[in-house]
Parts: structure tokens; C-alpha cells; sequence
């Protein structure tokens, strides 16, 4: 039976009042409430946070009722109602100081009319201490206190320091009143995309249980593929019969586009909760999870750095260094992890590190898009024809080839002048990986290193690129390197391809060819 989907719903309890189909994590919710006190779980955006956090309201606010059928049902026994502070930090844009102050103080207006208190004149902190105090005293329980998105006014707030500081301030006063009153929570959660380093929460809250890295709940966000099959075969049955492909193709298209998020190491994959539900209601494939948009704070981290963008999938780092970011730092690789465009890929344990790489190929093809516009102010569909540029590859046209690729790269901005040569491999790794060739940029050799190489089924092409210095030493570096060595037995035709690119023109020059 086809499923009603929960598209952009996020309420645990509209969605199970309405009927849509919820993939039941509810075991590992009660685990998780009968573990630790105070909790933090990072997992990237639209991944099923907020649901959690709606999942545990309902259940600290004793809603049996919402839990009929569940796993839950046959371990809890008390249901037993607590006070329940919510606090969504997503509710707000915070491009003005006050932002923060003001969507802090609706929440406490509205929990101290709950529970008969009137706080005129106080601070945020003094009334936040007075409003859980009074719910415990009245109710006889102890808290319940859930906050979504904890640190989007650090992220909203990345590139304006002076802004930034001020909500540092006011968030290491909210969250401070947490540790002091330990003995009247019953449960904290915090959620959030990142980890923000220096920032007081988790100085002083030392004995947090961080879920990131926990394999217990490494599936707690996101769904397996166990689950992708207990709950979703009709779906994706209608899906194959729209596409006209057989069920067992269509099954292994959604793997290759939503699967391979991990969170621990030997942990079981999840597909993007987001991305898949879409698919499945639509009958379609497509780039969803990307298409709601890049958020803003990584934007401004790329537009201030020049990374070279082929290292990102060689990327090797422990889980200290991926756990915690602080937003003035330059190594963007743990932000990328943390926000879903980077997961864990290989472990190696002689170093106790990580290997990292995009986790699907929506993400991989959402994040070149992403770059392209960095790298060429081209588009595919006004500056060059695709298909032509394709065909000129796949025929060998060097001329042709070079002369489109040469257009492509004209304009570069004036202030990456002196990142010109990282642009440039940027820009050609980019533009091959969207043409769906194997590209490896800085190609290792024993003895050296090839700048960029890609292959069609006919041809191979090993490219070198100088700045400031003739295409004809560019030709001479690959051939006294011995670059062509390693394809020395590969049929293909090859190409050798020294390129020229100038400061003073701020763009490609001329090129020297061999073909072998």
C-alpha cells in the first residue's frame, strides 16, 4: 500500500493524528531518555532533528496515545507528563542584535503565562532560572528542555564578528543557567548542524553525552536500508512502474543518490530522510535535499577561501578534529562533515583517523554546482553549448576542445589573482566531474605530481598547467616527469597538454600538444 508522506512536516503529532507513515525510531528514543541527563546530537539540516526533538516533546508530555503501535508502547511503562521547554532556534533571522533577544523572550512569555509567573523587568537569564524552578515546584517533575538548531545564530552570523560576539554573549548567558540547575532537568537535548567551538554550552555542561559519534544512535537520524524496505517496497514498486525499470534497478538508483551517510565507524549507512521521501511521493529522482538551498554561513566560507576542491575527498582527520569547529577557522573540511556535504568514508585505524567523501550523488552534484559559479561566470546554457563541448572531448578536437574550455575560463575576478593557479584546477576539476568523466586533479606519480587528468573511452588526457611560465614547459615538465608513464599501456590515444596561463592577461594563453 502506497504511503501518505510527511512532506515538510516535522510535528510527531500531526503526523501521527493524519496518518503519514513514520519510520519508527522510537526504541532507540527510549534508550536515549533512559540513558543520560544532558545530551547533544549533531546530524545536518533536514535530517530529522526537528522530528526528534517533536518526538520527545510528545513523549515527556505523555501522549501514550501518539505512540499506539510503536516500539515504545511495549518498553515504557510510566508515561509519566513533565513541564516541556521547547525552544526552536530556526525561528528566526538573526541580521539584527536584537533577533535573538526577542525570540528568547516569546518563549519565556509563553512558559511563564503556563505556569503563573510574571518576571517584568528581569534578564533573559534571571527568568529562565525562575520559569524552570516554578515549573518543577508546581508540577512536582522535573524538566524536560529541548532546543533545535542551538547555535544558527553563530552560523546566521559567520563573516559578522561584531554581530557574532554579541550573540556569543547572550548564548553563553541562556545556556550558563543550564549546569547550575542540573537537579531540575530531567532530560536536555540540544540539536544542531555543528559543534561550535567556544562556546559555553558544552565548557559548562562537562558531562554531556555527545550522540554524534555514539554508535548507538549513529541511525537515530536518517533511514537504513533495513528500514528503506520494511516501510517504503510498495512505494518504490509504483516508483519502478512509473520509470519503467524493474523494482530491483530502482532500489539500487535511490542507493546511489540518498544512501552512504555514516556517523561512526562500521555504522550502518542511512539515505537522506528528506531527499527520499520526496523521491518516493513524486515517483521521481532529483536533487532535493540540495535544492532548498546551501546555507548562507558556507557560502561565505567559500567565497573567503580558495580551497582546492579535488582534496576534499582525501581528506583524513580524527573524530576530535570533526567534532568541534570554531567558526573563525580556516579548515573548512569539519564544517563540510558536520553539515552533511562530507561523511565518513574509510577508518583507519594504524592512524585512528578518518577518510572523508561526499556521501551520495546528490550531494556530489549539488556541491559542483555549487562551485561552478566561484570558478566561471559561464552557465551551461548561455556562455557554451554542453553538447558540442562533450562531443568535441569525445572526438579528440583538441582545437575546438581547448578554444571552448579557454572561453570558459576568461574573466577571472582580480582578487583570487594570486590563488590563479588553484583557481584554474578548481575550475577544470569542477567542470569535468559534471561532464561525468573519471577526473583526478594533482595526480600522483613517483616522482611527481600531474595537475589534471580525465579520461573518455577513447582518449586520455594529461594536462599540465604553468603560470607565468610557456605552455611549451608546461608540454616539457610532463614529458621529463614522466607523467604518460603510468598509461603507457592504456590502448587509448593520448593527449599531452601544456597550458599557459597569465597573471597580466588573468587568464589562459597558449598551449603546446604531443599526442601519443
Amino acid at each position: 500500500m502506497a504511503h501518505k508522506f510527511p512532506i515538510g512536516i516535522q510535528t510527531f503529532r500531526r503526523i501521527r493524528e493524519e496518518g503519514y507513515v513514520y519510520v519508527d525510531k522510537t526504541d532507540l528514543v527510549y534508550e536515549l531518555v533512559h540513558g543520560s541527563v544532558f545530551n547533544f546530537l549533531s546530524r545536518p539540516r533536514r535530517f530529522g532533528k526537528s522530528l526528534l526533538v517533536s518526538t520527545l516533546h510528545a513523549y515527556f508530555d505523555g501522549r501514550k496515545d501518539l505512540f499506539e503501535g510503536l516500539a515504545i508502547e511495549k518498553l515504557e511503562t510510566e508515561w509519566i507528563k513533565r513541564p516541556v521547554f521547547h525552544l526552536d532556534l530556526s525561528g528566526a533571522t538573526y541580521t539584527k542584535p536584537e533577533a535573538l533577544d526577542n525570540l528568547l523572550n516569546e518563549h519565556l512569555v509563553l512558559w511563564e503565562q503556563e505556569y503563573g509567573i510574571s518576571q517584568t523587568g528581569r534578564d533573559i537569564e534571571t527568568r529562565f532560572k525562575g520559569v524552570i524552578r516554578l515549573a518543577k515546584e508546581k508540577t512536582g517533575q522535573q524538566v524536560a528542555l529541548l532546543i533545535d538548531e542551538y547555535e544558527k545564530p553563530i552560523l546566521d552570523t559567520i563573516g559578522k564578528p561584531e554581530l557574532q560576539a554579541v550573540y556569543r554573549e547572550m548564548l553563553h548567558g541562556f545556556y550558563g543557567c543550564i549546569k547550575p540547575y542540573e537537579d531540575y532537568f530531567k532530560f536536555v537535548l540540544l540539536t544542531g548542524v555543528t559543534k561550535i567551538g567556544k562556546l559555553s554550552v558544552f565548557s559548562a555542561l562537562n558531562n554531556i553525552t555527545e550522540m554524534t559519534f555514539d554508535s548507538r544512535y549513529a541511525s537515530i537520524c536518517g533511514i537504513t536500508e533495513k528500514q528503506v524496505h520494511a516501510y517504503f517496497d510498495d512505494d518504490i514498486r509504483k516508483m519502478a512502474e512509473v520509470n519503467h525499470i524493474s523494482f530491483d534497478e530502482m532500489c539500487e538508483r535511490l542507493k546511489i543518490q540518498y544512501d552512504g551517510y555514516h556517523f561512526k565507524r562500521n555504522s550502518e549507512p542511512v539515505y537522506n530522510p528528506f531527499s527520499l521521501l520526496i523521491a518516493l511521493d513524486k515517483c521521481e529522482i532529483g536533487n532535493y535535499w540540495f535544492a532548498t538551498g546551501t546555507p548562507t554561513y558556507l557560502a561565505e566560507l567559500f567565497k573567503s577561501h580558495n580551497y582546492e576542491i579535488g582534496n576534499l575527498s582525501m581528506a583524513s582527520y580524527n573524530e576530535a578534529q570533526l567534532n568541534e569547529i570554531d567558526s573563525f577557522n580556516d579548515d573548512v573540511i569539519p564544517l563540510l562533515y558536520q553539515s552533511g556535504y562530507l561523511t565518513l568514508k574509510a577508518y583507519e585505524a594504524r592512524f585512528d583517523t578518518y577518510k572523508l567523501g561526499f556521501p551520495n550523488k546528490e550531494v556530489e552534484k549539488g556541491m559542483l554546482d555549487f562551485f561552478i559559479p566561484f570558478y566561471s561566470k559561464a552557465s551551461s546554457s548561455s556562455q557554451f553549448n554542453v553538447i558540442t563541448f562533450v562531443k568535441d572531448i569525445e572526438a579528440g578536437n583538441i582545437d575546438a576542445f581547448l578554444t571552448r574550455l579557454f572561453s570558459l575560463m576568461t574573466d577571472t575576478p582580480y582578487e583570487i589573482e594570486r590563488d590563479l593557479e588553484v583557481h584554474v584546477q578548481n575550475f577544470c576539476f569542477i567542470l569535468f566531474k559534471l561532464l561525468g568523466y573519471y577526473v583526478q586533479a594533482e595526480y600522483r606519480t613517483n616522482i611527481g605530481r600531474i595537475d589534471l587528468i580525465f579520461k573518455t573511452d577513447q582518449f586520455v588526457y594529461i594536462i599540465e598547467f604553468k603560470k607565468g611560465r610557456s605552455a611549451k614547459e608546461a608540454l616539457k615538465q610532463i614529458k621529463n616527469n614522466g607523467y604518460d608513464a603510468p598509461f603507457a599501456s592504456d590502448p587509448r590515444k593520448k593527449f599531452l597538454i601544456g597550458i599557459n596561463y597569465s597573471l597580466k592577461a588573468r587568464g589562459v594563453g597558449k598551449y603546446a600538444l604531443e599526442v601519443q
